[in-house]
């Protein structure tokens, strides 16, 4: 997933480690925005909208338990890191109780850091792609009607899809042209991702790539490893 202009808060009050950390990301293409207090941090959250805030736990004036709830009292969403000195499971706990998403003890990796942000960008993401309420889609020639469980190829009758293959063809549609994780499809349809799941998904995806075979321009293709792409050849060329 793509990082760049994505916007972090950064709550940080020890301004050389702020101001280090800050470059850090701004290096992998993060927009960061530094405040050195709660205080400074919560005016700064209520003038922009963030992808991903950052919350030093003991801070002066307000510390990041209290500057996380009143985010969250604006933005139920925004995914939230804690930093913190101290390894108290207490602190932990609280943090998971205000909205956490993750939490991380100082002194840390700098790339396990970056590795729990593009994580939880990603998952924010697509959850919200999943969760879409949308249940029309155009496919190249095709147009499905989720809700009917209707697929139907230019003026021809409709075939009407199984729960499961419709489930399958409206998500990989959100996610037309781009890629649908396998573990996404399984975890949302199938509810569990293991091997049968897996195999299971591999047997529906082979049924509507028989469907659209009525339909050159669109095709189904297997990222190795990952997951699928709906390709319509005329948007992509376009």
């Amino acid at each position: 997933m793509e990082t760049e202009n994505k916007k972090i808060l950064l709550v940080e009050d020890d301004p050389n480690f702020g101001t280090v950390l800050k470059d850090y990301l701004a290096m992998n293409d993060y927009n960061v925005t530094h405040a050195k207090n709660g205080m400074e941090g919560f005016e700064k959250f209520k003038k922009d909208d963030f992808d991903l805030c950052i919350l030093d736990v003991m801070m002066p004036y307000k510390d990041g338990f209290t500057l996380a709830k009143e985010i969250r009292e604006k933005n139920s969403e925004v995914p939230i890191i804690f930093l913190t000195a101290k390894a108290m499971k207490e602190d932990v706990m609280k943090g998971y109780k205000v909205g956490a998403d993750d939490y991380l003890n100082k002194p840390f990796d700098s790339e396990v850091l970056l590795m729990k942000i593009k994580a939880i960008i990603q998952r924010k993401a697509t959850d919200s792609i999943a969760d879409s309420k949308q249940f029309e889609f155009v496919v190249g020639n095709f147009h499905l009607n989720s809700k009917l469980r209707f697929l139907t190829y230019k003026k021809e009758s409709p075939i009407k899809l199984s729960p499961k293959e419709n489930e399958l063809l409206r998500m990989l549609a959100l996610h037309k042209n781009d890629l649908m994780p396998r573990e996404l499809a399984l975890t949302k349809i199938w509810r569990d991702d293991n091997y049968f799941t897996s195999r299971s998904m591999d047997v529906y995806i082979a049924k509507l790539r028989k469907y659209l075979s009525l339909d050159d321009g669109v095709e189904i293709i297997n990222i190795h490893g990952e997951g699928f792409r709906l390709v319509v050849k005329d948007e992509v060329d376009n």
